[in-house]
């Protein structure tokens, strides 16, 4: 990686993912902040700066897409890679996803190598 400063927002709803995901970036270097659902990470933006953000897409409160858009209508965030995680493999969804502004579209389930290669992309 070849930024200095590596911290990353992972949102999810599943603990489970979460941890998964947060010991594979600690493996890459990444101080890790988990959020809940996309509302517990809209709160946690303004007081972290975050060099990438990884989201599910179905999720309570505020889901994936919607967490996006507004991550992307803000000037300070728009240039912050976010991977999109999901179970649903359709084209069509992946397609809303990053013309919302996703980086990347990765598609459950997943092992440690697919989720750093993603990364490696992004950042």
């Amino acid at each position: 990686m070849a930024t200095q400063f590596k911290k990353a927002l992972i949102a999810d709803d599943s603990p489970t993912t979460r941890k998964f995901i947060g010991l594979t970036l600690k493996s890459l270097g990444f101080d890790v902040l988990l959020a809940e659902d996309g509302m517990e990470a809209l709160e946690m933006l303004p007081r972290e700066e975050f060099s990438l953000i990884i989201t599910d897409l179905n999720m309570p409160n505020i889901d994936g897409l919607e967490f996006i858009r507004q991550i992307r209508a803000n000037d300070f965030l728009k240039k912050v890679p976010v991977i999109v995680l999901s179970s649903i493999d359709d084209a069509g969804i992946k397609t809303a996803c990053m013309e919302a502004g996703a980086s990347s579209f990765l598609v459950k389930p997943f092992n440690p190598a697919k989720i750093k290669y993603e990364v490696s992309k992004v950042i």
